[in-house]
């Protein structure tokens, strides 16, 4: 099947340029300047993106990752397709090793099936004083021999642990976490600039939610944003919601790591797409209240409701950055994160169809995925 859309705004790692791309057997073919050479779905000039990729989500539509059940993780995955999100890996909190163990060879099956990129591990080897949403008393100091058991479970779809680097054993066990092709990523922190260093040393890339869950900023005590924001190793996620980091913030991250360095994240919840009531994260009760979701008890921020084409929208239109580098930060970046870029990510000639229309509001009015319509413009 063959399949042209043309008078489209073309956004490619070159930038935007008006044109048209044809897709055949589920991959970008041909992508040209100016008029189609044959008749095809005209977009009326709207935008075409690269399909977003998300490398931190807990779930979405009432649908829950860490609760393991598959037909939530489908609803889940599903519906942040509808908002773009066309790969997405699944990110689990602190729990029994026996749940987290379950619930990753259960979500193992669907990244067999295509339908999720990989399995995340947020905690249990995170910090007490840094744990936010996370049940403190499950929190466990991080071990080599347990996290190899528990990579066990998944197959080889585990691609991702959040780990406090200053915890007893954390350096060793990013050092077998890296070994086993899992990418490790500081998070839940309480370090020092100095032990983020030592960290990023020892292996972690990415930096989990920066900002969120790590000791802020300051000119005598930089702590570790300054550790992670400064070294051309990592890459930092960002949650753009208007509720995790003020869009200064957000402009500053994004202006010092860069687009190439910048991965827009949901870290959505099963509240995302569902209205504020109560809701659970892990073992954790939340209440969402105006879209923010809170823990009922103490209320610490608890994920969010976010998908990422208001993430995009909002590095458009708050933080001031332009079309081709918000599409970087949440496509090109994060499938780069993952490995996955000679696959997706961008809009290029050989890699599978992924994309994501939208109009002059940045609104998505439609989403592919290798190919198919997922919503038809």
């Amino acid at each position: 099947m063959s399949i042209t859309l043309a008078d489209a705004r073309v956004v490619t790692p070159g930038g935007v340029h008006e044109g048209w791309i044809t897709i055949e057997d589920g991959r970008f073919t041909h992508i040209g300047r100016g008029r189609a050479p044959r008749d095809g779905h005209g977009l009326a000039g709207r935008y075409v993106v690269p399909g977003f990729v998300d490398i931190h989500t807990h779930g979405g539509a009432g649908g829950s990752f860490p609760s393991g059940d598959q037909e939530q993780a489908r609803r889940a995955a599903a519906f942040h397709a509808g908002h773009g999100t066309t790969t997405i890996m699944a990110s689990l909190v602190t729990a029994p090793l026996a749940d987290i163990a379950r619930a990753t060879a259960a979500l193992a099956e669907l990244c067999d099936d295509g339908l999720l990129a990989g399995v995340h591990f947020e905690g249990p080897y995170i910090a007490a004083a840094r744990c936010g949403a996370h049940n403190p008393t499950q929190l466990r100091d991080p071990s080599p021999a347990e996290l190899t058991e528990l990579l066990k479970a998944g197959h080889g779809h585990v691609r991702m642990l959040t780990i406090a680097p200053e915890l007893p054993g954390a350096l060793d066990t990013i050092a077998a976490a890296v070994s086993e092709g899992v990418i490790a990523a500081l998070g839940h922190s309480d370090a020092t600039y100095e032990q983020a260093v030592t960290g990023i040393e020892a292996g972690c890339t990415v930096a989990t939610h920066l900002y969120n869950a790590l000791p802020p900023l300051h000119h005598r005590d930089p702590g570790p944003i300054a550790a992670l924001l400064s070294d051309e190793r990592v890459t930092v996620e960002l949650i753009n919601d208007g509720v995790h980091a003020h869009p200064a913030m957000i402009r500053l991250a994004g202006t010092l790591a860069g687009p190439a360095r910048t991965a827009l994240v949901t870290d959505a919840m099963a509240a995302a797409g569902m209205g504020d009531g109560t809701y659970r994260l892990g073992s954790m009760e939340v209440e969402v209240a105006g879209g923010a979701a809170r823990l009922v008890e103490g209320g610490a921020i608890a994920g969010s409701t976010l998908t990422m084409d208001v993430a995009f929208r909002r590095t458009v239109r708050e933080a001031g950055f332009t079309v081709p580098e918000a599409s970087a930060m949440a496509s090109l970046t994060p499938a780069r994160v993952l490995g996955l870029d000679d696959r997706v990510g961008s809009i290029a000639v050989g890699k599978d169809a992924d994309l994501v229309v939208l109009d002059e509001d940045l609104t998505v009015t439609g989403v592919m995925r290798r190919g198919t319509w997922i919503s038809s413009p």
